[in-house]
């Protein structure tokens, strides 16, 4: 079976904030949308807390797989994995697999990603943030494709969509 193409998928602020308390910084509809839109009838692998903070469970029309230090533990509707590398290897004979956190599951996937699809809100974190994305760094990753600035009606936030790919993407292909 084939590795799957692994992206990331988040919405963080200017400063890398993503979450606090188990929720996300800003609820912004439309991407909310894009990341139905986007992950629908793929494999979507969390680490336990981001699952644990789906209001009905697994997520329907996509393959859930929970990265987890518990062998135990089990929810319907979702696999589990000990490891990211487990994790891929569930999603394999699928063309592509989306990381969707959280902190932790991101830093532990970020070196074997090859894209990121990011929601980059136009804030800074508030004070009470406790999740960060991990860096991306700089001349690692490159902008395939970038939204224009939206603003959501219901939170005021401003954001826009951009698309990363790994610099070395067309290497790590053949890998």
């Amino acid at each position: 079976m084939t590795k799957p193409r692994l992206t990331i998928i988040a919405a963080m602020t200017r400063d890398g904030g993503l979450g606090r308390k188990g929720d996300l910084l800003y609820h912004i509809s439309d991407d909310l949308k894009h990341f139905k839109a986007i992950t629908m009838g793929k494999p979507i692998i969390m680490g336990r807390r981001t699952f644990e903070s789906f209001p009905n469970g697994a997520l329907p029309g996509r393959l859930n797989i929970v990265v987890t230090s518990n062998p135990g533990y089990s929810a319907p509707g979702i696999l589990t994995a000990g490891s990211p590398e487990q994790a891929i290897t569930l999603a394999a004979g699928h063309p592509e697999a989306f990381v969707v956190g959280g902190g932790e599951i991101y830093r532990r996937m970020m070196p074997m990603a090859d894209a990121i699809e990011l929601t980059l809100i136009d804030a800074d974190s508030p004070a009470d943030t406790d999740t960060y994305m991990p860096e991306i760094t700089p001349g690692q990753w490159t902008v395939e494709s970038e939204s224009a600035p939206a603003t959501d009606p219901r939170s005021g936030a401003s954001y826009r969509f951009i698309r990363l790919r790994r610099a070395d993407a067309a290497n790590r292909a053949d890998d």
